[in-house]
């Protein structure tokens, strides 16, 4: 992790962030005095599941995986992170610590803003407060739907789910499978590498995707939504 200054080229000097529209002029104020701007280097971790939380992670530019790390040893990916999103929330209005990790899968900046101070803007600011809980609630749809796919879906539903959430158009058009490995693809599906290898070729030889060292290109994504359908 690098913490940038005013004279580093990647600093971003303002915060007219859509997040942060509609704060006065004062409030961005304590939201300047409040954070610090940070690199966070591929394969860096932005937070810890269970290590003390102190501040709430806006992130500018990058891609970053949030995972739960279970106690039989694995991990579960619950999501990939985007610029304009924020890690951490929880924190603010419950817990001291950090109830999930995640780590940066490309160069990630972000701001780790004082969570005192997010606090502060929710109380003072009822449109930001919407905002922040409306966002809130959208990641919370999207986790009890992640979960249903695993809880009610087949080794290969799984999967033909997993491709098509990270597929690039979802990410302004960025490439996240070469960034991951197949170990962390087969924890966004909840099976094992082994499996999840073994999917991939079944799906390739059935002419769905084709695959090159980590880059999976999807072919036929009518047929991957079909399995991803009947589970």
């Amino acid at each position: 992790m690098k913490t940038l200054s005013n004279t580093d080229k990647e600093f971003v000097c303002d915060i007219t962030l859509p997040c942060f529209s509609s704060l006065t002029t004062e409030e961005t104020e304590l939201v300047r005095e409040s954070r610090v701007q940070v690199v966070f280097r591929r394969g860096e971790n932005i937070t810890k599941q269970g290590a003390f939380a102190s501040y709430v992670i806006f992130i500018v530019s990058g891609f970053s995986r949030q995972y739960i790390e279970c106690s039989n040893g694995r991990d579960y990916n619950l999501r990939i992170i985007t610029p304009g999103e924020m890690a951490g929330l929880s924190a603010v209005f419950s817990r001291n610590t950090f109830s999930y990790s995640v780590v940066a899968i490309t160069e990630t900046t972000g701001f780790l803003i004082e969570k005192e101070a997010m606090a502060e803007l929710v109380r003072k600011n009822s449109e930001f407060a919407f905002n922040i809980i409306r966002r809130y609630c959208e990641h919370n749809a999207r986790l009890y739907t992640s979960l249903d796919h695993v809880l009610h879906q087949q080794t290969n539903g799984r999967m033909a789910t997993v491709l098509l959430s990270l597929a690039p158009e979802n990410f302004g058009g960025e490439d996240l499978f070469r960034h991951l490995s197949r170990r962390e693809l087969a924890d966004f599906a909840g099976i094992s590498t082994e499996g999840a290898v073994k999917v991939l070729k079944s799906f390739e030889k059935d002419g769905l995707i084709k695959l090159s060292d980590k880059n999976i290109l999807l072919i036929n994504r009518p047929g991957l939504e079909e399995i991803s359908r009947v589970g």
